[in-house]
């Protein structure tokens, strides 16, 4: 009877595959990745046109037909940067029981260390998802992303920004100060119907509108919206439930002077480095877009694996590693990946800050 090695490259790559991914709302909702996201190359391109709302004139009898001029596209390279969270796996670690496990189990060091390579797997995927989510939330708010490099855990390096406009972006929507949600003078209906026509005159489809946790307060505290979701959707403010994503809540749906949005609420965070607890969208923040406006893209990574001498390629969302410390009896499994969240039109959100609060 043959033994499964648990620590050749191609049976970690097929645990790799089998781990079920961490939901998150941004990353799967408005940048999924397709079979044609995943590049064999070091570099990934990005191309993105401006929709498209002229009409086909009428043509004169006998003419035949009127050419139509193809629309302008922009085509960039970018090199994706490079994520590779490690666990450290020691002699240690082999011989003591471990988090979960019945106190006197019997397993042997060979299966108590599977065991943890399963574990750490999943452990670093989540890690590596809590980035993707960030970068695809970046991406909407800005625009572009800023990637910060690291050489180890406490050196920072090189700086790495993508954007996805020329001179200035047409993405953002400004509320007047003295016309904010939460106040009186303030109109939600007239901002978010404005934000949709930004993307409707552009041909992209207006669909959900993604609020901050305080943006959702403000709007579930005016009476006569909370009615207008209620009368539309048949959701009242108490029966509001999450969804399948962490932190996010359906509000409902909601009439804009023609332009129906889906509400999501979304409370979910993060600890950042300094250990805070971060929001990944502002919490007096609110976004116009639609489901597939962006795309989470993979270049390839090639190594050298474990018991081999030459270089390999891996075209995947994850690509594990084991490294061996003989000398100081140490296991390393790295799972690396080079992801790039970028949209598929040009400026397919509309973001609006602080549009409640002081």
């Amino acid at each position: 009877m043959n033994e499964l090695n648990f620590f050749d490259n191609y049976n970690l790559n097929a645990i790799t595959k089998e781990i079920v991914p961490q939901t998150s709302f941004f990353r799967d909702r408005y940048f999924p990745t397709g079979a044609e996201d995943l590049f064999a190359a070091d570099k990934v391109l990005t191309e993105y046109q401006k929709g498209d709302r002229r009409m086909a004139c009428f043509v004169a009898p006998r003419i035949g037909d009127i050419p139509v001029e193809r629309e302008g596209y922009a085509i960039h390279e970018y090199q994706p940067a490079f994520i590779a969270p490690s666990r450290v796996m020691t002699v240690d670690d082999l011989s003591k029981r471990g988090f979960g496990e019945a106190l006197y189990p019997g397993s042997t060091p060979a299966e108590r260390a599977a065991r943890l390579l399963l574990g750490d797997q999943s452990f670093l995927d989540q890690r590596i998802a809590r980035r993707e989510e960030w970068m695809a939330v970046q991406t909407m708010i800005d625009n572009a992303c800023t990637m910060q490099e690291y050489i180890d855990a406490q050196t920072v390096g090189d700086v790495r920004y993508v954007k996805f406009f020329d001179d200035s972006s047409d993405h953002t929507y400004t509320v007047s100060p003295s016309h904010k949600w939460d106040t009186a003078d303030g109109d939600v209906i007239a901002d978010v119907r404005n934000m949709c026509k930004l993307l409707t005159r552009r041909g992209l489809p207006a669909a959900d509108l993604v609020l901050g946790s305080a943006t959702a307060e403000a709007i579930l505290a005016n009476e006569e919206l909370r009615e207008r979701i209620k009368t539309f959707s048949g959701i009242n403010a108490g029966q509001i439930t999450q969804v399948a994503y962490p932190g996010v809540t359906n509000m409902g749906r909601l009439n804009f002077d023609g332009h129906t949005l889906e509400l999501f609420c979304v409370d979910e965070s993060y600890e950042a480095d300094d250990g805070t607890d971060t929001p990944y969208f502002p919490a007096t923040s609110a976004m116009v877009t639609a489901p597939g406006c962006g795309h989470l893209m993979y270049a390839q990574i090639t190594q050298i694996d474990y018991g081999r001498t030459d270089f390999r390629t891996y075209v995947a969302k994850r690509v594990p590693k084991l490294v061996v410390d003989q000398e100081h009896d140490i296991r390393k499994l790295r799972l690396g990946t080079r992801p790039l969240a970028a949209p598929r039109n040009y400026c397919p959100y509309i973001y609006a800050a602080n549009v409640c609060g002081a």
